[in-house]
């Protein structure tokens, strides 16, 4: 869920290439689910891709061309996953310290950090 007024990454950019946001506390409106859609297809267009990219790997007899256009469609298909994961890592809340029980695992002492 996106904490109330803060601005989500949407998984497209302007016309210009520059980033475009969202700002909404309604992860169930229509631009919301829009960018949601677009990211699910996103990821698994990328999937798709590494599936191609290691057949096409694998065949020695690959054209240098192809391998070009591959690399090129890698390198878009790795920019849209990294502005999902970007946008999804700022939407992730935060742990709330204020309400630890003490069973969060083993804790170092003070001294052993120097």
């Amino acid at each position: 869920m996106t904490p109330q007024n803060e601005l989500r990454l949407l998984p497209w950019t302007g016309h210009d290439g520059k980033p475009c946001y969202l700002s909404t506390d309604n992860s169930t409106s229509h631009l919301s689910r829009l960018a949601d859609n677009t990211e699910a297809i996103q990821l698994g267009l990328a999937a798709d891709l590494v599936a191609h990219v290691l057949e096409v790997l694998n065949d020695e007899r690959t054209d240098p061309d192809e391998l070009r256009r591959l690399t090129a469609d890698l390198t878009d298909a790795l920019k849209d996953t990294l502005r999902v994961a970007t946008s999804r890592g700022h939407r992730l809340s935060a742990p709330d310290v204020s309400t630890r029980d003490g069973n969060e695992g083993p804790r170092l002492p003070a001294a052993a950090l120097g």
